[in-house]
């Protein structure tokens, strides 16, 4: 597919970037090259080919969905500044 400086500034223009006529007749050949390798993929028969996320089996390692308190309230505590009542103290900060 071929593309011209015309094309190249209307998708800088959608895009909201600013170039030079130099910059979109240096890019016009490039996303040629890019449109022409995205014919080439839709050339390769994928009829046998289940759709997939990932090219190795990956499997989710899921655990039980428990509302806890972490058990480490001292230990986050210990790196406050100020800590009362086992909450964070901090200035207020409304005139």
């Amino acid at each position: 597919m071929s593309v011209d400086t015309a094309t190249v500034r209307r998708i800088a223009g959608l895009a909201r970037i600013a170039i030079t006529d130099d910059e979109a007749a240096r890019l016009a050949p490039e996303l040629g090259n890019i449109l022409d390798w995205i014919e080439q993929l839709g050339e390769v028969d994928t009829a046998g080919v289940a759709p997939m996320t990932a090219v190795i089996p990956n499997h989710l390692r899921l655990r039980d969905d428990v509302v806890t308190d972490g058990g480490i309230r001292p230990a986050v505590l210990a790196n406050a500044p100020q800590a009362e009542h086992g909450f964070f103290s901090v200035p207020k900060v409304i005139e």
